[in-house]
């Protein structure tokens, strides 16, 4: 059979790169009957490939670019990008990160987005909680234990841990505000992971002012920091406003620790999935009841690790590989797709 070539929507993976990505190249280049290669303008206007894979288009269409040159060059590059793909009858297939088109888009790059929602052949979730119409397929986000493999830290009692990107959406002012209010002074906070805007890191740092249990990092983690301040934790909390997909969450799992996240249906499945004693939520806004409610339920005992069986990334590659070829079959017909439901 003829080998498939996907072009995938993400660059050449670094040290930076998200490790989903990352581990998803990496066994995708292991699937034999699949050729890959990753995103530049060049290739994607002249290379050849018969799928293309997209993950976050808005990145394509220059959406968090600084400098309005730059903007503009990525969207014109974006158009001929879509044009090709157009005229060619291009099978395009796209892993569902968020459910919600990116806000900070403007009319010209919603334009475009929409036009990759128009082309895409088929869609891949990462959960079952996820709507979209038109054909899709689920394939769960994959663990993360062959690739956090640092040294682990010797649990600190009492320790709670937020890690991640501090985003005014992920919550992190209610965390602090929350735990200010548990009176245990035995209990300590850490924060780690940069901050999308110096007025973020302002306002966390004036709330969690004078209170010697919390202290802050706004800085990125390395994986090996990472691996060190999630297994010093008792209690990995991640009090997000919004939660869909979270690879945050399967980090902390990776690395054996209980988390406390928003009641929602798509937590509530992975807390069946993986087994009691991991999974602990709150309703509503986080409160330091919600916070002493949890650390309590994670030192109840519970299996060693939870149950992650059914993320292994080992038959990642083949599962991509068959939607991959019936995304091609479905594009030869020209058959169109729906969009996301939002």
């Amino acid at each position: 059979m003829t080998p498939v070539r996907v072009l995938t929507s993400n660059r050449e993976p670094r040290s930076t790169t998200n490790p989903y990505i990352t581990m998803l190249t990496e066994a995708l280049r292991r699937t034999p009957g699949l050729e890959v290669a990753t995103f530049t303008y060049p290739a994607a206007l002249f290379g050849r490939y018969s799928v293309v894979h997209l993950h976050w288009p808005e990145t394509i269409v220059g959406l968090g670019g600084r400098r309005l040159v730059g903007r503009l060059l990525r969207v014109a590059l974006a158009t001929l990008f879509l044009v090709r793909l157009t005229l060619a009858r291009t099978a395009v297939v796209r892993t569902v990160h968020n459910v919600e088109p990116p806000a900070d888009a403007d009319l010209l790059q919603r334009a475009l987005l929409r036009w990759f929602d128009r082309l895409t052949t088929h869609r891949i979730v990462l959960n079952d909680r996820t709507g979209c119409a038109g054909p899709t397929t689920t394939i769960p986000h994959g663990h993360y234990r062959d690739w956090y493999t640092g040294t682990r830290a010797a649990t600190v009692p009492g320790r709670l841990q937020y890690v991640g990107l501090v985003r005014r959406y992920k919550g992190v002012e209610g965390l602090v505000e929350a735990f200010r209010s548990v009176a245990d002074d035995s209990l300590t906070l850490d924060i780690a992971g940069a901050a999308s805007s110096p007025e973020l890191v302002a306002t966390v740092t004036a709330l969690a002012d004078d209170d010697p249990r919390i202290s802050l990092r706004f800085d990125y983690l390395s994986d090996d920091e990472l691996v060190t301040a999630v297994t010093a934790a008792e209690l990995v909390v991640l009090p997000y406003r919004f939660m869909h997909n979270s690879g945050t969450v399967l980090a902390a799992l990776s690395l054996d620790r209980p988390v406390l996240v928003p009641d929602t249906p798509v937590n509530a499945d992975l807390a069946a999935e993986v087994g009691p004693g991991w999974i602990h939520t709150f309703t509503g806004g986080l409160t330091a009841e919600a916070i002493e409610a949890a650390l309590a339920a994670a030192r109840e005992p519970h299996a060693a690790t939870p149950d992650l069986g059914a993320r292994d990334w080992a038959d990642a590659g083949q599962a991509h590989l068959a939607i991959y070829r019936l995304a091609l079959s479905r594009a030869r017909r020209s058959v169109p797709s729906a969009g996301i439901r939002t």
